[in-house]
This record gives structure tokens, C-alpha cells and sequence, in this order.
């Protein structure tokens, strides 16, 4: 694992972790760095099978207090999306938004600056600011024609 720097996602995670009192192990400190490496949005269970894979001793409940933790102290985003499981990301990547493949569960990330500029005509005709918002949209592969 090696000398990890708070400029890194998990020496940033560590630090959260440890300025809430908690004591990073072994196996904390492999959550940490699957969570940091991955570039997808995993469930706990796919952690936890990335976990076993390095340390089969690390256990199913040790993720989940990790992602809690985390979760808690702002670092990790918990999406839930419709019909599977909460599914968790990084909380410090720049602003996107989510389209879910409903037959194979992947997620893909987009950016539109004119779906960003919509929203905030909406809101502005309506008397609002946008603090925060989270775009999901829902679809399957099309078929060629």
C-alpha cells in the first residue's frame, strides 16, 4: 500500500477516518484503496468480492461499516437506484449525472451543460436556486435499425 498523501483518495479517506476516531486496519485500509482505484459505482457486495480477493478474512460487515462511515462523514456518495442496490461513489469528482442500463445494471456517467442550464432556467422561472440536484435516467441499449 505504501506511503499514501491526503492528495490521494485513500490517504484523503484515511484521514476522514482516523479525524473521526476510528483506527484504519488491514482491512479497512484495502476498502479504502478498492474504493479509491475503482472508477465504477460498486455495491457492497462487489467490495466486499474485491476485498476477499486480496484478504478472504475481511468480512462482509466490515464493509458495510466502512461504507457507513464513510457515507457519514461525507467522502462517499450512496446511490440508490431503482430496483437494485446502494450502489457507492467517490463524493469529491466534479458535478454528473447517471444513466442506468435496466437489463445489465451498468451506470454511466454524463455531463450536459444543457441539461445544466434547463435546470436552472426552471428553477429560476419558479422562484428558486438550485442548492443541489441528482439526475437518473433509466433505459436500455437500442437495437439497430
Amino acid at each position: 500500500m505504501g506511503d499514501r498523501t491526503e492528495a490521494n483518495p485513500p490517504g484523503r479517506y484515511e484521514r476522514i477516518l482516523r479525524d473521526a476516531g476510528v483506527r484504519i486496519t488491514r482491512p479497512r485500509r484495502i476498502i479504502l484503496t478498492i474504493l479509491a482505484d475503482g472508477g465504477d459505482h460498486p455495491d457492497a457486495l462487489e467490495i466486499f468480492r474485491r476485498t476477499a480477493a486480496i484478504d478472504p478474512s475481511i468480512s462482509l460487515s466490515t464493509v458495510y461499516r466502512t461504507m457507513k462511515l464513510l457515507e457519514e462523514k461525507g467522502a462517499i456518495q450512496r446511490h440508490v437506484f431503482e430496483g437494485g442496490p446502494s450502489r457507492f461513489e467517490r463524493a469529491d469528482g466534479d458535478h454528473h449525472d447517471h444513466l442506468i442500463d435496466i437489463e445489465s445494471g451498468e451506470v454511466v456517467e454524463f455531463r450536459s451543460d444543457r441539461i445544466e442550464k434547463l435546470q436552472e432556467e426552471i428553477a429560476r422561472e419558479l422562484g428558486y436556486e438550485i442548492v443541489s440536484h441528482r439526475l437518473e435516467l433509466y433505459g436500455r441499449k437500442r437495437q439497430p435499425d
